[in-house]
């Protein structure tokens, strides 16, 4: 399966770059020794073109990882990663075939993230929904972060270290007093046991496994119904506002960075708030 770089190769970027809004991405804080917060030389492998994991594209490209972005519709995924500039292959985080010979055409892979749609069926009260429409998140959260997350383990083994990022995290309990989410939270849950047990089987190989624990990000809802969920999450949390792709991004980097070196097992709270950890 060979992978297609769309338009200019962003990778491998030099330290201390400047993005487009002059935000220097690989500079030190006043104060702080070390090397800058970069991902020189690190090649991330990305599954899912949508919303979050174009965001993450992004700022990972930025920060000068060589970014790989993966997923099933072809149409799509070449858009983005033309729009990004970076390496792109269709694969089918759901497919064991797909997904091992995505990742046996890489060399390493050091960051694994996988944000593929959930599939989730939600407005449906569970006493009316069907059992194939509940377990619908969980089979497919479950199975595709598992197999990209063995993928990405078997390199990191070998190379002796890497991240692998998760995106969603466990909720504070209200959230299903508000929405009849189905599975999902089940799905999240079920992810969130998943990269305990990789966190300490990967650990002494220097592999950290992270969560980026979400409450909800607006610019990821559709636009058809944002105006309906956006006031609740804003509403929900402790800063009267809630994250944007962009912080999604930022978190990500750093979370994927050696600046991040000591997390693993955990999650990192990004929710403005919302869960008061």
């Amino acid at each position: 399966m060979e992978a297609r770089l769309a338009g200019t190769d962003r990778g491998r970027r030099g330290r201390g770059r400047r993005s487009a809004r002059g935000v220097a991405l690989g500079v030190s804080l006043p104060g702080m020794t070390g090397e800058p917060m970069n991902l020189d030389g690190k090649i991330a492998v990305i599954y899912g073109a949508g919303t979050i994991g174009g965001a993450i594209a992004s700022a990972f490209a930025r920060a000068g990882a060589e970014v790989h972005l993966a997923a099933r519709t072809e149409a799509s995924l070449k858009a983005k990663a033309e729009e990004l500039g970076v390496a792109y292959a269709v694969v089918d985080a759901l497919d064991e075939r797909s997904v091992d010979e995505h990742a046996a055409t890489l060399d390493r892979i050091d960051i694994s993230v996988n944000v593929i749609s959930d599939n989730d069926v939600q407005g449906t009260p569970l006493h009316e929904m069907s059992v194939d429409d509940y377990l619908s998140p969980v089979v497919t959260n479950v199975r595709s972060k598992f197999l990209t997350a063995r993928a990405a383990a078997r390199h990191m083994i070998r190379q002796g270290g890497g991240v692998i990022l998760f995106f969603g995290g466990t909720s504070d309990g209200r959230v299903h007093r508000r929405w009849q989410l189905g599975g999902l939270v089940a799905a999240f849950d079920a992810v969130e046991a998943m990269r305990r047990q990789l966190a300490a089987e990967l650990g002494p190989h220097g592999v950290r496994t992270v969560t980026l624990q979400t409450g909800g990000i607006p610019e990821s809802i559709p636009e058809s119904f944002r105006d309906q969920v956006e006031p609740d999450i804003v509403g929900q949390t402790a800063l009267g506002r809630a994250a944007t792709l962009e912080d999604v991004g930022r978190a990500a980097v750093f979370a994927a960075s050696d600046w991040g070196r000591t997390i693993t097992g955990a999650q990192v709270n990004i929710t403005c708030g919302a869960i008061l950890s």
